[in-house]
């Protein structure tokens, strides 16, 4: 009951921190003039918005994982390992993303950021991916893999929520899933400073939620979604590393990977469907462009609203799918979860075809 509680005070303070510190940083952002200007290239809006959200999630994520973190948790090595690791990283990504924010950041210097995130996270503090669970028939990972393995995890997962984040509550919307669905897991197998840190995130993208969501009258620019996708990529993980064992026999026949994967799906499947357009027409995988996703679904007409409530329906869609019907063959049950992945890559083009 004293780690419910926590993750239920944990929940609530960042969310409430949030929900009040944001109005005042949203004039402070306007008088100082700290917003996106509307353009007519790739950006959808059609107004000035600030764009240092980041700021109130970062702080929240911060103050609240702080000051709720269980002290029977403190001198337990893995526990304390991932709590100095989540502040660590995470004030460096801040800055990293709030520079970005204000006056632009070179797209090599931020991918140096993140192989020393991720070397921090890998290699440093020993948060890797340990076995594949069977998928292709590969169990426990050699370590030049699990280093590897779990570097990739990592760039692929924060850029994946950096992509991601190029309309009115979409990433917060869909890290607020992501958040919840790790923190459900986490409560389960009594991880409680993991659970912790996934409800404190939660938490932050619901308040963030009520100001971002269309129409936003603040973006978390860089500074949150680099936040978000770090957070997240350390939750994914730990899950993976979750042993059958350990889980409610009504789920422990999942495979984690698969699992991690399902939670994941709409950020991994729109970055590879945008690196791959872009390796195609040989440009640099972190050009910005319109053709996400998103975009399609906004020229075919559909709102802000309608947009980003089919993208949450359809990520919720595939956990539950992943949960409700599990295949015991680890290599089909993930040939299974990129067919669904592609399944909403294709749900714009027939729409499209259905209305001509």
């Amino acid at each position: 009951m004293v780690g419910i509680s926590i993750l239920w005070l944990g929940f609530l303070t960042s969310f409430f921190v949030v929900l009040l510190a944001t109005p005042s940083l949203i004039k402070v952002a306007k008088l100082k003039h700290l917003v996106d200007e509307p353009s007519e290239d790739r950006k959808l809006h059609t107004r000035s918005i600030p764009t240092i959200g980041g700021i109130v999630i970062f702080g929240a994520l911060i103050f609240s994982y702080s000051i709720w973190f269980p002290e029977d948790y403190y001198y337990i090595n893995k526990a304390i390992i991932n709590f100095k690791t989540v502040i660590s990283v995470l004030t460096l990504l801040f800055f990293v993303g709030i520079k970005d924010d204000i006056i632009g950041t070179a797209p090599l210097k931020k991918l140096a950021s993140h192989f020393i995130v991720g070397f921090i996270i890998v290699i440093i503090s020993d948060i890797r991916v340990l076995s594949m669970h069977n998928i292709f028939g590969v169990e426990m990972l050699q370590l030049w893999q699990s280093y590897l393995i779990s570097i990739f995890t990592y760039i692929v997962i924060v850029n994946a929520y950096n992509l991601i984040d190029g309309l009115d509550g979409l990433a917060a919307g869909i890290g607020f899933i992501s958040a919840i669905s790790f923190g459900v897991l986490f409560t389960l197998v009594g991880n409680v400073p993991l659970a912790l840190l996934s409800f404190v995130l939660a938490g932050a993208l619901l308040g963030f939620l009520i100001f971002n969501f269309s129409p936003a009258r603040i973006f978390m620019g860089d500074s949150g979604s680099l936040i978000i996708g770090a957070v997240i990529s350390i939750l994914a993980i730990n899950s993976i590393n979750i042993a059958p064992s350990q889980l409610p026999v009504s789920i422990s026949h999942i495979n984690m990977p698969i699992l991690a994967m399902s939670i994941l799906v709409y950020p991994l499947a729109d970055t590879i469907r945008a690196f791959t357009l872009r390796a195609i027409k040989g440009i640099s995988p972190f050009t910005a462009d319109k053709n996400h996703i998103h975009h399609k679904f906004i020229s075919l007409g559909f709102s802000h609203t309608k947009t980003v409530l089919i993208l949450y329906a359809y990520n919720i869609f595939i956990i539950a799918f992943a949960l409700l019907f599990p295949i015991e063959n680890a290599t089909v049950s993930l040939c299974g979860l990129i067919l669904a992945a592609l399944s909403v890559v294709l749900i714009p083009i027939i729409i499209k075809k259905v209305k001509g």
